[in-house]
Order: structure tokens, then sequence, then C-alpha cells
């Protein structure tokens, strides 16, 4: 990994390019983002940064937190991200990451957490088919159907695709692009959708896989 950021989701836009093509966007408030703390081999075992993002209250981090952000000589943040970044030699504790890490046309992984939708039943979690609403099919229109077989194995295989608890899990969307960067408010525009709400963290990383 050459390049990471910590950001908040701020929503979805759209923007024209120089061919006059309209392009949707998610404008995601990128930084700034203070090293926090420097791993080496040596001390640690790999080497990685730490980065914060967002201000916190004084009060509402415990002593040791308090100790570790003194330490580095950072204000206390919501949020803290390692790093295994190729090369953290010009990388030192006290500097800021900002929007402009990123430029126009790099290829980025965007991680976050997706929306909680509560429980849901197997047609919206699983996209199963429901039976016909006729001709003596009864009020189970929307019900998972059978579960397992007979007398063997006499029980439900594990895994098996069932009503449950539907989002509010780590997604990762691939290969998005960067199409615009407001460096002065620290904003970053990505091409397309990315996971969670508005107001969501969300880690932006250049993309292993190019597209």
């Amino acid at each position: 990994m050459k390049k990471g950021l910590i950001g908040k989701k701020l929503g979805m836009t759209q923007i024209f390019d120089e061919s006059g093509n309209l392009i949707p966007v998610t404008v995601v408030e990128a930084g700034p983002c203070p090293v926090v703390q420097k791993k080496t081999i040596e001390n640690d075992g790999y080497a990685a940064v730490q980065v914060g993002f967002g201000d916190q209250k004084l009060h509402r981090v415990n002593k040791p937190m308090k100790g570790h952000f003194a330490k580095g000589d950072v204000a206390p943040k919501k949020v803290l991200k390692e790093f295994r970044l190729d090369d953290i030699d010009t990388l030192n504790v006290g500097d800021i990451l900002k929007a402009d890490v990123f430029a126009v046309g790099d290829i980025v992984d965007v991680v976050g957490k997706s929306k909680g939708k509560g429980t849901a039943g197997s047609i919206k979690r699983w996209n199963f088919s429901r039976l016909k609403e006729s001709h003596g099919t009864g009020p189970v229109a929307r019900h998972a159907g059978s579960l397992g077989a007979c007398s063997d194995p006499s029980r439900v295989y594990k895994g098996k695709k069932l009503a449950g608890h539907l989002g509010a899990e780590r997604v990762t969307i691939q290969n998005l692009s960067v199409v615009k960067i407001d460096a002065e408010n620290n904003l970053i525009a990505i091409k397309g959708a990315i996971p969670g709400p508005k107001g969501g963290i969300v880690v932006i990383k250049d993309s292993v896989k190019k597209a």
C-alpha cells in the first residue's frame, strides 16, 4: 500500500467532466489525519503508521489513550487506523495527511460499514423468490420453505440461508476512480457509491488490483 486516509462520507452528488458527461460521485471528507504513532520493524516487528481522524473531547478519552496521544503530541482523535505503507521513512509523528495525498485519476479501494437493516426475511436478505399466492398455497408466500431432510441427518446444516440480521458489516468496494479533489476543504469526489450512511467513517486506500 502506498497511501491511505480515513474519511467521513458526506453524501452523493453528480458532476460533469470536460466533455459534458454526467458522473455520479460520492463526496468524502478525507482528513486531516495526523500521524499518531510510527511502528518500526525493530520495535514492533512490522512497519506501519497509525493515523487519527476527527477531534474528540478530552473528557471522553480514558487515561491510557490520553497518554498515547500526549506521547505523540497530537490532539485526541475519535478514530485510529493503521496503514502498512510501502515507505514510512518520509513520515514522522505529528505529520498531517490531507486529501491531496491522492490525485485525480487514482484507483482506490474504499472500506466502510454498510447500513444496518435489522432483521430481514429470506427474500430481502438472500433474494429468494416467493411462492404463488393462489391455488391453495396458503399464507406462506414469503416463507423460506423446507429447511432440511428427514431422519438423516435430522438437523439443519450450518450456514443455510435463512432470515436474520442484515447489513452493519464491513464492506470493501474496489477499483473506484478519484474524479475530483478539493485540497483546501479536504474533500475527495469518488466515482460511484461507497458503503455506509451519511456521516459514516470510511477508509480510502490505493487499490491493490488496478482496473
